[in-house]
């Protein structure tokens, strides 16, 4: 038996199905498909291009009705906030409050699923997203708040989401450190680069100086075609 020929064969087997669940994961569904991926190594290339969901969608939502409003209408901004529980998420929500809500803004909180799990009504992560929303909606008082969960990749989600509800500005917490994309978070990086809605960062790894105020830093992306519009 030529033991070298096996385990470059067992190799190419195992790399097959990683890459191809990975991908899978990185496209929006549930990264234990990767299990099966590599069990089933390039068994599952077919299995993955037949599964394989291309636009995020809405799963379930409880809206505010001055979201329909436009904002000169109900006196202030549309802001969405990615939401997942996090400490990231939670400082972005308490600095979406304190910008927002004394100008009578009005907040949509977001959170991202699987594909898989938006499809499973029975779906323990989709429950858990939407117990979150709802405690996280129900602890905010002093603003208008309203909740959805959608499913997809969480970058293109929040993207076609805040687009597609036009949004005024999405606020999102920033994960890791640098300023690299990968040090950023590769969701921060991917909105601020492609989000045609203003993005609002919010850093809860960040302290502020003696005498500031002790809000998280914030940094925020605005599309250059919004910018050149208001200086004509």
């Amino acid at each position: 038996m030529n033991w070298t020929a096996l385990w470059v064969f067992i190799g190419v087997w195992v790399l097959t199905g990683l890459a191809t669940g990975l991908w899978m994961a990185r496209k929006g569904h549930d990264p234990r498909w990767t299990i099966i991926a590599v069990i089933l190594g390039p068994l599952f290339v077919p299995i993955a291009f037949e599964r394989i969901e291309r636009s995020p969608r809405s799963v379930a939502s409880e809206p505010v009705a001055m979201w329909d409003t436009d904002s000169e209408e109900s006196g202030g901004l549309r802001v969405m906030v990615g939401f997942d529980g996090s400490k990231h998420a939670e400082q972005a929500l308490r600095t979406a409050r304190k910008l927002f809500a004394p100008g009578g803004g009005v907040l949509e909180l977001v959170a991202v699923v699987s594909y898989d799990d938006g499809a499973d009504v029975d779906s323990e992560v989709l429950a858990r997203a939407k117990q979150r929303l709802e405690a996280a909606a129900a602890g905010t008082d002093d603003v208008p708040v309203g909740y959805a969960v959608i499913a997809g990749p969480a970058g293109q989600s929040l993207r076609w989401f805040a687009t597609e509800q036009h949004a005024d500005v999405l606020v999102i917490g920033k994960r890791g450190r640098g300023l690299s994309k990968q040090m950023m978070g590769s969701v921060a990086a991917y909105l601020t680069e492609h989000c045609p809605v203003p993005v609002l960062v919010v850093d809860p790894t960040q302290t502020a100086s003696a005498g500031q105020n002790p809000s998280a830093p914030v940094a925020l992306r605005v599309p250059a075609e919004e910018v050149e519009e208001s200086t004509q």
